[in-house]
């Protein structure tokens, strides 16, 4: 592997990759980044040594998502950027062998899609996961809505979605969100004994047994991204698009008149 894709750092550790998103303090998401992303996944699906990927976040957030407003965001060039984030988006859910993930902070809207690409997350009781596209008077999209209700059910799934509400790190283990509490100073350590518990096992046969529990997965990504920009591409140009992004910078409810 490369020792950098990017804003992607990379190192190894015995059959264990290690990347880390490195753009702080929100990590947010960007064609550039998930393209980097995708590509040291294929660098580890490409190297016989390597067995699983640990992914971990730089600062306080996982990744706090997709920044919609900015000029120099995901969003800033149209619908367009976001079409191509879910191009990057179902290269990483192409990825063939396993993948945990380390949740120290906010994993929200496309950060908790993000988080949802992994076979596993490990997290702090710090971590808190929202899918708060309604509070922006958006879509879900990264997949979301077939990968949460495909993780913690449908009706838990549509509790997050409909609600914006916010899952802390506790109640996401208890909800099967997560899949292992650790204080936040031992986390990487935790997440990486998870890593190594899976690269133990016969590296074929993990491939294959993933790649079964997983059928369909990537094709059902595919669909449902392409829905979901249609989705969002008509509720960007509401109003209620336009105050919720005002309402979330300035840190208020959102005033939405449903038009």
């Amino acid at each position: 592997m490369k020792a950098q894709y990017g804003n992607i750092s990379a190192r190894t550790e015995c059959h264990v990759a290690l990347l880390e998103i490195d753009r702080p303090p929100h990590n947010f998401v960007s064609v550039p980044l998930m393209r980097d992303l995708a590509d040291a996944l294929d660098d580890v699906d490409a190297d016989k040594a390597l067995r699983v990927s640990v992914l971990t976040a730089a600062g306080k957030s996982f990744c706090a998502g997709a920044d919609l407003a900015s000029p120099t965001g995901v969003g800033g060039s149209g619908m367009s950027g976001i079409e191509k984030l879910y191009i990057e988006a179902a290269r990483l859910f192409a990825a063939k062998k396993p993948i945990v993930a380390a949740i120290q902070g906010a994993a929200v809207g496309a950060g908790l899609g993000l988080a949802l690409v992994a076979d596993f997350r490990v997290v702090a009781p710090e971590a808190r996961f929202a899918a708060n596209f309604v509070k922006l008077g958006f879509h879900p999209g990264f997949a979301i809505t077939h990968t949460l209700p495909r993780i913690i059910g449908a009706q838990r799934a549509a509790l997050m979605c409909l609600t914006g509400r916010r899952i802390k790190g506790e109640e996401a283990v208890v909800w099967g969100l997560a899949d292992h509490l650790a204080p936040l100073p031992d986390l990487r350590a935790a997440t990486l004994d998870l890593a190594r518990e899976i690269a133990e096992a016969a590296p074929l046969a993990v491939v294959a047994t993933r790649a079964t529990l997983r059928a369909g997965l990537l094709d059902a990504v595919k669909r449902q991204t392409n829905h979901e920009l249609k989705e969002q591409t008509w509720l960007r140009a509401t109003d209620d698009f336009a105050e919720g992004v005002r309402s979330v910078n300035e840190r208020r409810p959102g005033d939405f008149n449903g038009s």
